[in-house]
């Protein structure tokens, strides 16, 4: 989907299916088996989620030694994706820089791990 446009309508019953949380990183590391320049995390959501990992494209404004501590918002309730040897658990969310590398969605301030978007 082009960036500039509008996603087709959806109803709220739609977007309540999905299932994004706020999580803690506490694992970052290279992936330089993944087709683009990524970062393997792993994530804490605290409670009946626990730690999840994710692949994601965010080298251009992010780094590994920086992630840690760093708190993120994923969707939780995607199926599981294979990226090269990895297994992705949750999508990890972000949104363009003005060129176009993605910058993660991070809450203003700590909040409790397991915090779902509302």
């Amino acid at each position: 989907m082009d960036a500039t446009a509008s996603a087709p309508l959806v109803s709220f019953d739609d977007f309540m299916k999905v299932d994004v949380r706020v999580g803690t990183i506490v694992a970052a590391e290279p992936f330089p088996e993944a087709r683009k320049p990524a970062i393997k995390l792993r994530i804490d959501f605290g409670g009946t989620i626990g730690i999840r990992k994710s692949s994601a494209q965010i080298t251009q404004n992010h780094r590994v030694e920086d992630l840690v501590g760093t708190q993120v918002l994923a969707v939780v309730n995607f199926p599981p994706r294979q990226i090269g040897p990895f297994m992705s658990e949750v999508l990890t969310l972000g949104v363009p820089d003005a060129d176009g590398n993605v910058m993660l969605i991070r809450p203003e301030r700590a909040v409790p791990d397991g915090g779902r978007l509302y």
